[in-house]
């Protein structure tokens, strides 16, 4: 199921107002540290550590760069990105797995042979950066493990 930005927003914000209770505080209080203390993932880390099992597990559904293209590049590892114009299909499951692993930090790419290693890669990257949105993600650099 695809949930609307609405839905979404309405969901972050229930989630950050019972962190706020939980601990006691006003609602102008930022709930990043809270989040971090409490070691809770806000929605979209919790959305993007769902999503990327599912996608390393079924490797067989998506096509390397490699395969589509004779050169050898930086992103041949990566998942091929279809190019589609249909919003319907880019806010799915399908198009958001590859975009989402794309912009995954290498060495949490690199151990995806080994799903038990990754997903503890995966789990230990999202409670130390916390992002609040799909758009945080894909902004963020990676610099170090």
């Amino acid at each position: 199921m695809i949930l609307q930005n609405a839905q979404k927003h309405k969901i972050f914000r229930m989630q950050k107002r019972i962190i706020r209770i939980m601990m006691g505080y006003k609602n102008k209080v930022s709930c990043r540290n809270l989040f971090r203390r409490l070691e809770i993932l806000p929605f979209v880390s919790q959305y993007i550590l769902l999503l990327m099992p599912f996608v390393v597990n079924n490797k067989i559904l998506f096509a390397l760069n490699s395969v589509n293209h004779t050169k050898s590049t930086r992103q041949s590892n990566n998942f091929y990105q279809p190019i589609t114009n249909l919003t319907v299909y880019q806010k799915g499951v399908h198009y958001m797995g590859i975009k989402i692993f794309n912009n995954l930090p290498p060495y949490i790419k690199d151990s995806s042979n080994n799903v038990r290693k990754f997903e503890i890669y995966l789990n230990r990257f999202l409670h130390t950066h916390l992002f609040y949105s799909i758009e945080e993600y894909f902004q963020h650099k990676h610099t170090t493990n």
